[in-house]
């Protein structure tokens, strides 16, 4: 089994920083934005701590960020991801990890991951930015995704979208289920 190489700190870092900034918002009003700790939200700016993809994404809404913008590192003209390297962040509370493949230009807001998932918790996750829209091909395993109101099961090679503004889960029906998530923001 492949260790996760570690979260991209330093990047996250720096993103947190520069976006906090861009927003005009003090570490005091971010943390309170994004339900998390002014300490975490401190430690993580520096650089320490261990963060969550539940805490990255809640930055991201507060910041009116996609995700990729911050963890994805400055990237060359061709870039290459090899499987089981990458920004892999991990769930706290399901066997679900995503390592981010591609982040979009900054006007077309398109990410690209690729999701890990174990049968076990469910990965639910909050709403998005308004207006995101998801799209999930699975590769291998089955997967249950979507709104909470509207959950459709996947197999190898089904394609599904849905709104990313609403609470939606990732779910692993089978072991091993890989899939890619492509995410745009409006």
């Amino acid at each position: 089994m492949a260790i996760d190489p570690a979260p991209p700190l330093a990047t996250i870092a720096a993103a947190l920083r520069r976006e906090r900034e861009r927003a005009g918002l003090s570490l005091t009003e971010l943390a309170r934005r994004a339900g998390i700790a002014k300490s975490t939200l401190s430690q993580l700016e520096s650089g320490s701590g261990n963060p969550s993809v539940e805490t990255l994404w809640a930055l991201g809404v507060a910041l009116d960020v996609p995700f990729s913008r911050l963890v994805e590192p400055p990237t060359a003209a061709v870039r290459v991801v090899r499987a089981g390297q990458g920004p892999r962040i991990r769930s706290e509370h399901a066997d679900f990890s995503a390592t981010l493949l591609a982040a979009g230009a900054p006007h077309a807001r398109r990410d690209v991951y690729v999701m890990e998932l174990e049968p076990g918790a469910v990965r639910l996750a909050e709403a998005h930015t308004p207006r995101s829209v998801e799209h999930v091909v699975v590769a291998a395993g089955r997967m249950r995704v979507g709104p909470e109101t509207d959950l459709v099961e996947l197999e190898p090679g089904d394609y599904a979208t849905f709104p990313g503004d609403t609470p939606h889960r990732y779910e692993a029906l089978a072991p091993g289920t890989f899939a890619v998530l492509v995410m745009e923001h409006p």
